[in-house]
């Protein structure tokens, strides 16, 4: 005796809720296997040998009936682990879907025993879950039909699973008959229906009554007020009329979706004037229909290949009009979705600034949101596929390609998530309106068709007055203590009594109380305001379907950035990346990964272009900014001035030398009309849009990471910033040209005067940027990349191009102190380059200060160091030489009292020297050691040049920290300890010295020799001449050495001194104050390397080696006055080499004029300057 069916026992509302996940799980895992299968890169390895296509022909063949002991299938005995192994997860795959289909058929038979009346607007939940149910399983057994090798798959499955375990898998006859059953699905399912289309077709003749109105063109939704809050402004601040709220959002594609799948399967009930009306609507939409992500159905023509194999169903009709819908659809839906686009662009704007200004508006017109969200996310949808799978050439239609190029979508998009973002950030808004509406207004109208009800049977009465006791207890104060509110168990309850009211003798009949149904379900929407936004928010504007067309989505991103009018809108690309993994499933976990990396592979990438188009408009702006600021340059204004004195003379003159105009600097902000747009203009334009774009969003969240579209800004704004710098050096190696610092550092304050600016644009700190880059210039290599910086560009400049000149090319750049420059004389006529360097326009103080400006003092202590390492190799050759002539300097240091001896010495000191592969140019060591003193010279007066400068700036920028500077150096405490005394004026020195204050002795000078003292010195083994000079291990003979070769390093310079006046180019230049071959550097040169020699070799004694050196070179000197006449042309320049006597005792901190004049007459001096400024100013 068998039981009436019970429908409260069917469970209905739990297996429909459970059977959707898992179609979504199974669609998901089939589409996965399709691709997989589909591209040979990601099938197993045995699938593509070509070794095993005759098994796996033999397979097809015998497909499902395979015989295991055939001989043909033995080669798979020896990768029956490897295929088990691969092939698992695919063919477990196919038995799942093979039991959720065994469910699903055994759910919709139960659903029509229990003859369930489906009624989208008034049992929303059932009917729609219904629907999804019927539209996930016909879209699952399409694409099952679509998956390739898929016998190949399951029967080499089988075959090896049989070999590993000697028997054959349960499920595989099954699964065998599954896949014959469904080689043509449709007709296959058709046959299933017939019994269903009793519940079927109720439920698709409910969608009559939304979707035509929610498929209007956009005309019909201007004239409506569809989407505008504007409308009807006394009713603003109403809730939205409608009694089936839910449908109000409900997807248009998965309507069409199910018309058309539930239409194929029962095609007897075309003939229904209502049925036939969607039928045609929906054919007439679009001509692709989407199966799962990309997969896709060109629908007309598979209805029509699925009508044609219905024979005796007298089909030709129904084919003839599926081929002019095809045809309508082709002409006319392309027009209808651009216009519609067009319309959601300015209506989704309206609501976004009508939002933003009253956020009070997001409680009663909530829902509004809501549909202009799935609108939208429905017209993206249609757009992608559209535009992804054109139609096949033998339609003979041709398609505009405007229609799906639209250059405007990113503003489309972009308002889809403003709204989304306004929801978030008003949340509690939303909840405080909808919890006192639910309290307030919902759960007194429950109450009420609750007690109009006649008879209510017991299980449904305990439901309803279970959702009325949850609605009812809700208050503000928990929103306001920020309570979570969970209403899942009320959305249940009413999905289970629609399913008790809906059937068939049930005891409350829910369509006799349609009041009640539709009120639950706008109950039912309140709560989800109030607990579920997120999740509404993600089923009504999900926009995950990007991730799998990545090629139109990064079209799209490149035709946004090429559109200046849509710059503003970029932003939105990387937040739908933040979308890619609401596209994944739980039964589906292995793609978690790689969609999850996809979408922060692509939020980086257009997070990076954006920042790099943003940085190229800047570095545009900073360009054209740096034009303007290089037409105000001093040294453009000479044709200003050349133009006024023009201005004197006569009227012909003028008329002959009349030429264009040049433009002066302002012209360029003169408007005449505001409508042109000027380069700057346009520029700007870019940059607000750009940065709005920037700006948008503090952090995107995308899959497990968090992006900060500001930090990729400013990290490309250093690296560009950083080689803008360097680049404005416009430094060639190869022909030594480099910027004037004075003109780079103008160039600077330009860039930086517009970075700064960006602060106005988009929320940043640009002193941090500043801060990150420009100290990184004062280093010899930046971070960003290690690559040279302005500091180590232009100190290889100044020491390998400038100095290198002037101590190269004698005669042509000489220093000069009064000018406080290196200034060019003569131009270089031998050079190979012959290029003429203007040495006063790139050492004098100015430039050196703008020098100093730019590395500032790191960059001035590189500097410093570097050039002290050139001095340190110089007084290492200096050693040599004295080291080579040690004897003789000897005995001159004790004979400088005896003429005859000394001019003997002399003779033998200053005889030339062969040169290894020179036989022309014999140089003796006199000259060689003036020469390197010479250069030693000018390398230390470019520094002393430089600290002045350094010092200028210091002095400007840090008044008062130079101050405290100076004081220190002043007042160095001192202490009864010598050694500890030392120190402190070492370390202070070393402080002043960076702060660009002169020492009596550069401490750079110092460290240079002593690290240079430190190294082993290989010429004192190599030289023996007496046996004090071989080096010892013992210090203290090593320290006498060193401070034996620096006394007599004094004495072989003051005696060569004399050796200067027979030189042609030592002559003096009163208007420079130095000499042409710039041996008046020899002054600094002698007090400085005396000082640091004496203070690290010696025991401080610098003063007496000081008045030593004064008396050997005056009592030099005085015998070259008592040469005789024949002699006195030989050494014209003898008083310009006095003068050099004088400039020593002026330099040094140890000599004083006292000291002088006791040894040399000062009427000498006083002739020696009458005499050279006299024959300066008869040159000039």
């Amino acid at each position: 005796m068998s039981r009436a069916m019970v429908p409260s026992q069917q469970k209905l509302a739990e297996k429909l809720t459970i059977l959707n996940d898992r179609g979504r799980g199974m669609l998901t895992r089939i589409y996965n296997i399709k691709k997989m299968l589909g591209n040979p890169d990601n099938k197993p390895g045995f699938l593509t040998d070509k070794s095993y296509e005759p098994v796996y022909r033999y397979l097809l063949r015998r497909f499902p009936n395979v015989d295991s002991k055939s001989s043909t299938l033995q080669v798979i005995n020896n990768i029956k682990q490897d295929v088990v192994k691969s092939l698992s997860l695919y063919y477990f795959t196919f038995v799942d879907i093979m039991d959720f289909k065994d469910h699903v058929v055994d759910l919709l038979t139960t659903i029509d025993a229990c003859q369930v009346h489906m009624d989208v607007t008034l049992n929303y939940d059932l009917t729609v879950n219904y629907l999804n149910l019927i539209s996930t399983y016909v879209s699952i057994m399409i694409l099952l039909s679509r998956v390739e090798d898929r016998r190949v798959v399951l029967s080499l499955y089988s075959v090896a699973y049989e070999y590993l375990h000697a028997s054959c898998d349960p499920s595989f006859p099954r699964l065998g008959q599954l896949v014959i059953d469904y080689d043509s699905p449709l007709r296959k399912l058709s046959e299933e229906f017939v019994p269903h289309s009793r519940v079927v077709v109720p439920a698709i003749m409910s969608l009559h009554k939304i979707y035509p109105k929610r498929n209007l063109p956009a005309d019909q939704m201007r004239a409506t007020g569809m989407l505008s809050l504007l409308a009807e402004p006394l009713k603003i601040m109403n809730v939205p009329n409608t009694d089936m709220v839910q449908c109000e959002y409900l997807s248009l594609d998965s309507m069409e979706r199910w018309i058309i799948f539930s239409m194929m399967l029962c095609h007897q009930y075309l003939q229904e004037a209502q049925l036939w009306d969607l039928w045609k609507t929906a054919l007439q939409s679009g001509y692709i229909i989407q199966l799962c992500r990309d997969e896709v159905l060109h629908i007309h023509s598979y209805i029509n290949t699925f009508f044609e194999s219905l024979k005796g169903h007298n089909m030709s009709k129904r084919i003839t009009e599926v081929k002019d819908l095809q045809h309508q659809a082709l002409l006319s839906a392309p027009g209808i979705h651009r216009e519609r686009r067009k319309f959601l662009r300015s209506a989704l704007k309206e609501l976004a600034l009508i939002y933003t200004d009253q956020p009070g508006l997001l409680g009663p017109k909530g829902l509004y949101i809501f549909q202009a969200l799935a609108v939208a996310r429905d017209e993206i949808h249609w757009l992608l596929r559209h535009f992804d799978n054109p139609p096949s050439k033998r339609h003979n239609v041709k398609l505009s390609q405007e229609d799906f190029v639209d250059r405007q979508l990113p503003e489309l998009l972009f308002n889809m998530e403003e709204l989304k973002s306004l929801v978030r950030k008003y949340n509690q808004v939303v909840q405080r309106y909808y919890v006192q509406y639910l309290a307030g207004y919902d759960s007194v109208l429950l109450n009420q068709l609750i007690q109009n009800l006649a008879h209510c049977p017991e299980d449904e009465s305990v439901i309803l007055s279970s959702l009325y006791n949850s609605i009812a207890a809700v208050s503000v104060k928990q929103v306001e203590a920020n309570d979570m509110f969970d209403f899942r168990g009320i959305r249940l309850d009413w999905f289970r009594l629609q399913a008790y009211t809906s059937v068939s003798r049930a005891g409350l009949v829910l369509r006799d109380h349609s009041d009640l149904g539709k009120h639950l379900n706008m109950i039912v929407f309140h709560t989800k305001m109030v607990d579920y936004l997120d999740e509404l928010l993600n089923e009504a504007g999900d926009l995950s379907i990007y991730c799998f067309y990545t090629q139109i989505f990064e079209h799209q991103f490149k035709q946004c950035m090429e559109f200046p009018a849509q710059h503003r809108y970029s932003i939105v690309f990387p937040i739908i990346c933040g979308h890619f993994m609401n596209a994944t499933h739980e039964l589906c976990p292995e793609e978690r990964h790689s969609i999850g990396t996809t979408s922060v592979q692509y939020a980086h990438w257009f997070l990076k272009e954006m920042s790099d188009e943003v940085n190229q408009v800047i570095t545009a702006i900073c360009e054209e900014q740096c034009m303007l600021n290089y037409k105000l340059l001093p040294k453009h204004s000479a044709a200003s001035i050349l133009q006024s004195s023009n201005k004197h003379k006569k009227k012909q003159d003028k008329k002959k030398h009349v030429g264009p105009e040049e433009e002066k600097p302002g012209v360029e902000s003169a408007r005449k009309n505001r409508e042109n747009f000027t380069r700057m203009d346009k520029l700007h334009m870019a940059l607000t849009e750009l940065c709005y774009a920037v700006n948008y969003c503090n952090v995107i969240q995308v899959w497990e990471h968090g992006f900060v579209p500001r930090e990729f800004f400013i990290q490309h704004l250093e690296t560009r910033f950083n080689k803008a710098l360097v680049g404005m050096m416009m430094y060639n190696p190869d022909t030594s040209e480099i910027a004037k610092p004075s003109e780079l550092l103008s160039s600077v304050k330009a860039i930086m005067s517009v970075l700064q600016g960006l602060e106005n644009y988009v929320q940043i700190d640009i002193a941090r940027v500043f801060n990150s880059v420009l100290p990184q210039q004062t280093q010899a290599t930046d971070s960003f990349n290690g690559e040279k910086t302005i500091t180590a560009n232009y100190t290889n400049w100044y020491l390998e191009v400038l100095l290198r000149r002037v101590t190269v090319n004698i005669g042509q750049i000489v220093y000069s102190p009064n000018r406080k420059a290196f200034v060019t004389v003569a131009a270089d006529n031998n050079s190979k380059e012959n290029l003429y360097l203007a040495a006063e326009e790139y050492a004098d103080l100015t430039e050196l200060r703008a020098l100093a400006e730019l590395i500032g003092p790191y960059g001035m202590r590189y500097l410093g160091e570097r050039l002290m390492g050139h001095v340190a190799s110089q007084v290492d050759e200096l050693k040599k030489l004295v080291i080579q002539n040690k004897e003789v300097l000897f005995n001159m240091r004790t004979s400088f009292d005896k003429p005859d001896a000394m001019r003997e010495l002399f003779r033998r000191l200053g005889r030339p020297v062969k040169q290894p592969g020179n036989t022309k140019n014999q140089v003796s060591d006199v000259d060689s050691v003036l020469m390197r003193m010479t250069i030693i010279g000018i390398l230390l007066s470019y520094r002393s040049l430089a600290q002045e400068a350094l010092l200028d700036v210091l002095e400007d920028r840090i008044p008062f920290l130079m101050a405290s500077v100076q004081d220190l150096k002043h007042f160095v405490p001192n202490m009864k300890d010598t050694k500890y005394s030392n120190m402190k004026q070492q370390v202070v020195n070393e402080m002043a010295s960076a702060a660009g204050l002169s020492c009596d002795i550069d401490p750079l000078l110092i460290s240079a020799l002593r690290s240079q003292k430190n190294e082993p010195r290989k010429e004192y083994k190599d030289t023996a001449r007496t046996s004090t000079s071989s080096v010892s291990s013992d210090p203290e003979v090593t320290n006498e050495s060193d401070y034996e070769l620096a006394c007599l390093l004094m004495v072989f310079v003051a005696v060569s001194i004399p050796t200067l006046a027979k030189k042609d180019v030592s002559v003096f230049k009163a208007s420079l104050e130095g000499n042409l071959n710039n041996c008046h550097c020899l002054a600094k040169a002698v007090n400085q390397i005396a000082g640091a020699l004496f203070t690290i070799h010696g025991p401080g004694d610098v003063s007496d080696r000081l008045q030593e050196f004064l008396a050997l070179a005056s009592s030099s000197l005085l015998r070259l006055g008592q040469s005789q006449e024949h002699d006195k042309e030989f050494v014209k320049n003898r008083e310009s080499v006095y003068i050099l006597l004088d400039l020593i005792v002026q330099e040094s901190p140890y000599l004083t004029m006292d000291l002088l004049e006791s040894c040399f007459p000062y009427a000498l001096l006083r002739n020696a300057y009458h005499t050279v400024y006299k024959a300066s100013a008869v040159d000039n």
